[in-house]
């Protein structure tokens, strides 16, 4: 490593100035000894807007002045102070994230990135591609932290060469650990399995019901995964060699996301793994793309969806909670896909008691898959096809896996909107 011209990251952040649009690396794969460096030169900047997928650890680019961020998607670590107004949502589904940098309709002046050690004058950005390659493209300055933690992945490689600046730096990449699946997530997850066949293609994300899901999937064979991301409760699948993408149409036998966020154990997994394709989000999130392989099996979640079937999972009323996340781009690209099929899973309630199937959506919430979309929809009730489904129609099937104490409010709901 002594070979590269390595500088500090002080030294590397003066490129930035006022009125700057900074990218950055995101999820496990913040350069946080950047983001340091360039929160010491606060008092000599103004306007300075961050742009990122949702990030883990210490968020100081979004506690205001004289940085503004504005997310694509948001993380627990910066929720309150979009709530403040100290920080901003972009309204983006992932895949065009990376079209807002290519187009120019976002600015990208500096992109900050953590990349593993070179590899034939190649670097890989690890766990996070996301849009980082776009920003690469299209940045005045690109600055790369280079270190040992981040797995060498395969799939978009960057030339070193590219870079304007380099710094070195070996701390840990983040890791997180997942509850343990509840009683209702793993009857969720049985009825999701029920819904897979044998030779499908999987997307699906993270946390305790996705986990619980992969637990239900042990007696399925020959699972393919084209994903924006995945986990522990994946990684146990193509271990024991339920994944093994041997029906893929594309990138056949191959594991492909664009994205992590789990244990150092699924980190080691990609390092230098030829079975795995860690992607720039303009493939990992084309709905074309995700069409090409037949069976795809698309499954997100949601904060609350109404009678009618429109999904909102990224606000809870006006309050923004996450992001529109990849849910659409996979929705319609399963359902393009031959034989796919776009799951919506969630539980009937929430963790107080609230009901999750509701008559309207809560005042300000976001729709993000439209009614007109919305396909398969499970709870711990039972599972419901609402494609091709009329209004009536569907506020019977929605109403039949609700909560069961929450059937009589919805069916006097119903009643008065639809006369049924």
């Amino acid at each position: 490593m002594t070979q590269l011209p390595f500088i500090s990251a002080r030294e590397a952040v003066r490129v930035v100035q006022s009125g700057d649009h900074v990218h950055l690396s995101s999820i496990a794969s913040v350069p946080h000894v950047l983001v340091q460096a360039l929160c010491e030169r606060a008092p000599e900047l103004r306007d300075v807007h961050f742009h990122h997928f949702h990030t883990e650890g210490p968020a100081p680019y979004a506690e205001g002045s004289p940085f503004f961020d504005q997310g694509f998607f948001i993380g627990p670590n910066v929720r309150a102070n979009v709530g403040k107004g100290l920080a901003d949502y972009i309204p983006a589904n992932l895949f065009e994230s990376q079209l807002m940098y290519r187009s120019g309709a976002l600015p990208c002046d500096v992109a900050l990135v953590q990349v593993s050690e070179p590899i034939d004058g190649m670097v890989s950005l690890g766990t996070s591609v996301d849009c980082s390659v776009a920003a690469l493209e299209v940045a005045r300055e690109r600055i790369a932290v280079v270190n040992p933690n981040v797995p060498f992945a395969y799939g978009d490689l960057i030339p070193l060469e590219r870079f304007t600046a380099l710094v070195q730096d070996n701390a840990p990449l983040v890791t997180k650990t997942y509850a343990e699946p509840s009683d209702t997530d793993r009857e969720i997850g049985r009825r999701c399995a029920e819904l897979i066949p044998d030779g499908a293609c999987l997307q699906m994300g993270i946390g305790a019901m996705p986990n619980a899901i992969c637990a239900c999937l042990d007696g399925h064979r020959h699972l393919g995964l084209h994903t924006e991301m995945f986990s522990d409760g994946a990684l146990a699948l193509i271990r024991k060699g339920v994944i093994d993408g041997s029906c893929k149409a594309i990138d056949k036998g191959q594991i492909v996301a664009s994205f992590l966020l789990g244990s150092q154990d699924v980190y080691d997994f990609i390092d230098r793994n030829p079975a795995v394709r860690m992607r720039d989000i303009a493939y990992t999130n084309d709905p074309r793309v995700i069409s090409l392989n037949p069976g795809m099996v698309s499954i997100n979640s949601a904060i609350e969806i109404d009678l009618t079937g429109q999904v909102c999972a990224d606000s809870i009323g006006e309050r923004i909670y996450s992001g529109a996340g990849g849910q659409l781009d996979f929705v319609r690209g399963a359902k393009l896909s031959k034989n796919g099929k776009a799951i919506i899973a969630l539980a009937s309630r929430t963790a107080k008691g609230m009901p999750k199937i509701v008559p309207t959506l809560h005042s300000g919430a976001g729709v993000v898959t439209p009614r007109a979309d919305v396909q398969w929809v499970v709870t711990e009730y039972g599972a419901v096809n609402l494609y091709g489904k009329s209004l009536q129609e569907r506020a019977r099937l929605l109403i039949s896996v609700a909560h069961p104490e929450d059937r009589e409010a919805l069916e006097r709901a119903a009643f008065d909107r639809f006369g049924i």
